[in-house]
């Protein structure tokens, strides 16, 4: 969908987000909405279900192709580095970018996100300020400044 934003014709994002937790969830949305990021904030909350989205199974058959995935890593029924490793082994989904944004600031968890190829890790700030400015911060460098493949 194009739009019209300060006399530029822009295009609006698609972004699937990963959360199980309804509260961080709904913080997301709040953030991006707070920053006027221009996105259809795509909503998933297990593991499988992610990957049913992006490969456009049952009833996300008719699901976009994201431009960015923020994928948590603590997910019911198959877990984020599963999800991960899935993606970026998948020659077709492999060249979404994918943002890991979660609670853990384990080394482990944090070295073992970026052996499966991922794009950024993340942690969740504490209060909503901070998170919307990271928010802000995404949108500047991934939907701004960063080239992204075509859809």
């Amino acid at each position: 969908m194009l739009l019209l934003m300060n006399g530029i014709l822009t295009q609006r994002v698609d972004i699937l987000l990963v959360e199980d937790s309804a509260v961080d969830a709904a913080l997301t949305a709040k953030a991006f909405d707070r920053a006027k990021v221009l996105c259809h904030l795509h909503l998933v909350q297990d593991g499988v279900e992610a990957i049913a989205f992006l490969r456009q199974q049952g009833k996300y058959a008719k699901s976009p192709r994201p431009q960015l995935i923020l994928l948590d890593l603590n997910l019911p029924k198959k877990n984020g580095c599963e999800v991960l490793s899935e993606i970026k082994s998948d020659p077709v989904l492999r060249t979404i970018p994918t943002i890991v944004l979660t609670t853990s600031e384990d080394r482990l968890d944090i070295l073992r996100a970026y052996q499966l190829h991922a794009n950024c890790y993340l942690t969740k700030p504490e209060n909503f300020k901070q998170f919307a400015t990271l928010v802000e911060r995404i949108e500047d460098f991934w939907l701004t400044f960063a080239k992204l493949p075509a859809s």
